[in-house]
């Protein structure tokens, strides 16, 4: 097949090409970025440039549907943001393979304000939580507590503060009512999930093992949490969800408590090392192939992760040189997990992300969070680019 990633600057869309690579699919790349981490490898055929989908959407739904005309393209896989952009603007695209969920049921997941109240309504656990537009609507809120926009991604618009001044300054950079969440206990989990239509396919669930940029998981176990298979299952039911879904949980003894939903397929390497292959399966689904009759659900204690990741989450919270290095030292010496976003042996292109990163890193700890933020950008879409396209 002759699969088009939505974009190639995310960690989910170099994980992707981890994943699909041995495949033998044809894999090109959107890229907003010159350079974008998904372009160093072995098993992408070509890297098509458009302008970034948050910043101009109608330049780059036009620039995606002359490579799908250009190159003959069976699947578009939509690895971040694109996929809400993609539920809106269906009918702009010419005839491909494409698994989204509908417009409306994006709208009830993609604003984490719209989230918290499916949370509410479906009874699925959460923290405590309040809409938010002034000091006043937080009265007897005890501090720490997050504050939250309501469309952000990669940890960037959350600001966990701890007192007046820092609540009156996330409320003044939102400039839009926020989600307030109490901070919760337990350990940091994802579970993802691909549906057809309301019908699970494929569900893993796994915890994080080491931190990346924002708390994000660059290191992950797999776990077997039935609960938060169960409560992903009857979600997706309720929205008649089609594609991917990753949900974030805390975990502790007590329970879950749900943070964030990601409508979309998340960093799916770990899933695939522990025997569920996301990408695989939804480009089955977006063909109209063969589905599974139950649902594939993956093993627990498989340890995946990624060095280049470790490495910047390393920076981004000490700012130091020794820890960079402690952090490759982990990724590149630790036999018992599997490196899944710079696969140096079976992809050895993957090298030249890695080896500039650390340099950049080496030489300036403090440029991890510039090295973040250059890659949100490049993928991001919020409200605003909804809303130019709503009517094509």
């Amino acid at each position: 097949m002759r699969v088009l990633l939505s974009e190639g600057s995310s960690l989910t869309a170099r994980e992707t090409v981890t994943v699909l690579g041995p495949s033998g699919h044809r894999l090109e790349v959107m890229a907003s970025q010159r350079m974008p981490v998904a372009r160093f490898s072995r098993y992408v055929s070509s890297v098509h440039r458009c302008p970034p989908a948050g910043a101009d959407p109608a330049g780059y739904l036009d620039a995606v549907a002359a490579v799908v005309r250009r190159r003959r393209i069976d699947v578009l896989l939509p690895t971040h943001e694109q996929a809400w952009l993609f539920a809106v603007a269906r009918d702009c695209l010419p005839a491909v393979g494409l698994a989204v969920a509908d417009a409306a049921a994006f709208e009830r997941v993609e604003s984490k304000l719209a989230f918290a109240a499916l949370c509410a309504a479906a009874g699925l656990p959460q923290p405590d939580w309040a809409e938010a537009s002034s000091p006043a609507d937080l009265a007897g809120w005890d501090y720490p507590y997050y504050l939250k926009r309501p469309f952000s991604t990669a940890g960037r618009g959350v600001s966990l503060v701890r007192s007046d001044a820092e609540r009156d300054a996330a409320l003044a950079a939102a400039g839009s009512p926020v989600l307030a969440q109490r901070v919760a206990a337990g350990t940091y989990g994802q579970v993802a999930a691909l549906f057809t239509h309301g019908r699970l396919l494929a569900v893993h669930t796994s915890r994080q093992a080491g931190a990346g940029a924002g708390g994000s998981a660059a290191a992950r176990e797999s776990t077997r949490d039935a609960q938060a298979q169960d409560d992903v299952e009857r979600l997706g039911a309720e929205l008649g969800w089609h594609g991917g879904l990753t949900l974030d949980y805390l975990a502790d003894g007590a329970g879950r408590a749900y943070i964030e939903c990601n409508p979309r397929t998340v960093e799916p390497g770990n899933a695939a090392a522990a025997g569920v292959d996301l990408p695989g399966l939804q480009i089955a689904l977006s063909l109209g192939a063969e589905l599974p009759a139950a649902p594939v659900i993956g093993r627990p204690g498989v340890r995946t992760h990624g060095t280049m990741a470790l490495a910047i989450g390393a920076a981004e919270r000490t700012g130091s040189r020794r820890a960079v290095v402690r952090a490759v030292a982990r990724g590149l010496g630790d036999g018992r997990s599997r490196e899944v976003l710079t696969p140096l042996r079976a992809d050895p292109p993957s090298a030249i992300p890695l080896v500039t990163v650390l340099a950049r890193l080496l030489a300036a700890p403090g440029s991890a969070a510039a090295l973040a933020a250059s890659a949100v950008d490049a993928y991001a879409v919020g409200p605003e680019a909804i809303a130019a396209v709503g009517g094509c």
